[in-house]
């Protein structure tokens, strides 16, 4: 088993530093050819690009931390607990167009 990983260290020790220089030069460039002339702001440097890079990573996509359960999972879980009904019951309400009103309702009062 360690054969079949010991080739990902020298591919990691050369891909993440290539891609933080391809990250950092993209974000360079795209914001020196788009936001000088549209908007008159400063140009940028590869620092302040990659700088750019990590802040939007924090403040839209987080650390990496995935922790707890997505929404996929979140759904999931919650219809493994629904009863055959209620599941049925869920499905058809779906396919109304979320309309979650009982079947006794009528639908011209909401």
């Amino acid at each position: 088993m360690r054969r079949k990983w010991f080739w990902m260290i020298p591919v990691a020790i050369v891909a993440i530093p290539l891609f933080i220089f391809i990250g950092g030069e993209v974000v360079m460039h795209l914001w020196n050819w788009l936001l000088p002339p549209l908007f008159g702001w400063r140009m940028l440097t590869f620092w302040q690009a990659l700088g750019l890079l990590v802040l939007c990573r924090v403040l839209f996509g987080g650390l990496g931390s995935h922790g707890g359960p997505g929404p996929r999972r979140h759904w999931d879980r919650r219809c493994g607990r629904m009863s055959p009904e209620e599941r049925e019951k869920f499905r058809s309400a779906m396919a109304e167009g979320y309309s979650f009103r009982s079947s006794g309702e009528n639908k011209a009062t909401s």
